[in-house]
């Protein structure tokens, strides 16, 4: 199946219809890492932008909330009835115990979307945020598959279920029959700010980190050897932020599929001491075998409890700040995982952010929010 349909069928595009007095986002997703490093960019940039998320509202001032379960049809449908959005930047999703269950719910939220949207006469691009799964499987395939590096966007899809496929078939489907353009995302591992997010390494690591200072417990890489020694990449949210504005207003990235990730490689066992050192805490020898967070960090409750404490940080619990799954996920990896961005190169996205930087900035903010203590 080719699964970029929309070349041959979707409205040619005069340029006319992207000059607009004010663009109106509507980012999906807007209290994570992604949604809240855009829907910030965006306000700064001077769009109208709506923030929807299922609990919380967003802390930016300037952004409107939508509050809504995207499970909920109907109640999708109520919620949007008045938002007239020019872009749409889906940036979340929901985890479930199995990739048949997370094709069902995640495939029905971007649906659900969708249908409350896509015949808005105002509606010019949808934006999908997806991610490397689309060529490494899902979580209980990574055994399985053995992808070649560095991924690049032509790669054919993989023989098992992946949620990533069925959200780009939906867009494509409602692009088809709507007339918007449409272009998906495909970052690594996405460091930045947020709190409260299931796949937030960057905070991780900080709460570990000050969890072995604060101890004595070793800074050990919990990862797979492979990790440890393979190139790898990750993905600042800024960045993403920029390829998601410049995709939905450059009439070159239109109906693209797009890796997304800082530009330089690295490998966790430099990143590692740049990242103790930062964080005050001496990186120990590497044991040459994974130890997981979920099973290092499975007592640390009253640990964390303690320091907040002590240090007067923000309170925040443990299992609110720390993703210990995702981060043993990603660093327990038995493949080489980095990707290509010539297609973005080539077609004018030039962008590039230091990983180095990406996680000190990260751990700067985390220390002026009262999140982690000082140095």
């Amino acid at each position: 199946m080719n699964p970029f349909p929309m070349d041959k069928n979707k409205k040619p595009s005069t340029g006319f219809e992207r000059e607009s007095p004010r663009k109106c986002a509507l980012v999906v997703g807007v209290t994570g890492i992604q949604g809240t490093t855009l829907a910030a960019r965006l306000i700064n940039q001077g769009w109208n932008v709506t923030g929807l998320a299922r609990r919380y509202q967003s802390d930016l001032p300037d952004v409107s909330s939508v509050l809504v379960d995207l499970n909920d049809a109907d109640a999708t449908q109520a919620a949007l009835a008045d938002v007239h959005p020019t872009h749409v930047f889906f940036t979340c999703w929901s985890r479930q115990a199995t990739e048949a269950e997370n094709c069902t719910v995640n495939g029905a939220m971007l649906r659900n979307l969708l249908a409350a949207v896509e015949n808005r006469k105002s509606l010019r691009h949808v934006a999908l945020v997806t991610g490397l799964k689309h060529y490494l499987g899902p979580f209980e395939a990574y055994a399985l598959s053995k992808p070649d590096t560095p991924f690049r966007e032509e790669q054919e899809r993989l023989p098992y279920e992946n949620f990533y496929y069925d959200q780009e078939d939906i867009l494509f489907e409602s692009a088809s029959r709507a007339g918007f353009s449409w272009s998906v995302h495909r970052p690594h591992t996405v460091i930045g700010w947020a709190i409260g997010n299931c796949m937030n390494m960057g905070v991780t690591l900080a709460v570990y980190a000050t969890i072995c200072r604060e101890t004595g417990r070793p800074f050990v890489f919990p990862g797979s050897p492979e990790q440890y020694e393979a190139a790898t990449d990750v993905t600042d949210a800024r960045i993403l932020t920029r390829q998601l504005i410049w995709a939905a207003t450059e009439p070159a990235a239109e109906n693209q599929a797009l890796n997304i990730v800082n530009g330089d490689i690295f490998r966790w066992r430099r990143m590692w001491t740049i990242i103790g050192n930062d964080l005050g805490v001496e990186p120990a020898p590497y044991p040459g075998e994974p130890t997981p967070l979920t099973e290092q960090m499975k007592d640390a409750g009253p640990i964390w409890d303690g320091i907040v404490e002590k240090y007067q940080l923000q309170p925040h619990s443990i299992e609110t700040l720390a993703s210990w799954w995702h981060s043993d996920a990603d660093l327990g990896r038995r493949i080489e995982t980095f990707t290509d961005m010539s297609k973005s190169r080539r077609l004018g996205f030039l962008d590039y952010q230091e990983t180095s930087n990406s996680f000190l900035n990260l751990f700067d903010r985390l220390r002026r929010e009262r999140i982690i203590p000082p140095r």
